[in-house]
């Protein structure tokens, strides 16, 4: 395949199996490609496991702060006073 090739019709943006995602090590092509997600290639396993250990973080921690978030909401709506003005007249 040639380097034009790797490129879109039109675009300048390189084909996506061009490098590995993580290290940016061009991909070679007569080596292995190891895809995680759908289309996201890595030169190796070490990389895509990286990668993979990465986004489960990613994702716990995403995931203690949305439950901490939705029980501060929580408290916080236990504890609204609503306020206002009163009129009186006679």
């Amino acid at each position: 395949m040639s380097y034009d090739a790797l490129f879109y019709a039109g675009n300048e943006e390189p084909h996506f199996l061009e490098a590995c995602t993580l290290c940016s090590k061009p991909l070679g092509h007569n080596s292995d490609i190891f895809m995680y997600r759908g289309n996201t290639p890595f030169c190796s396993q070490e990389c895509r496991q990286e990668q993979i250990e990465c986004d489960e973080a990613r994702e716990r921690r995403w995931k203690k702060m949305s439950s901490k978030k939705s029980a501060t909401e929580t408290s916080k709506k236990s504890a609204t006073v609503q306020t206002g003005t009163l009129v009186a007249s006679n």
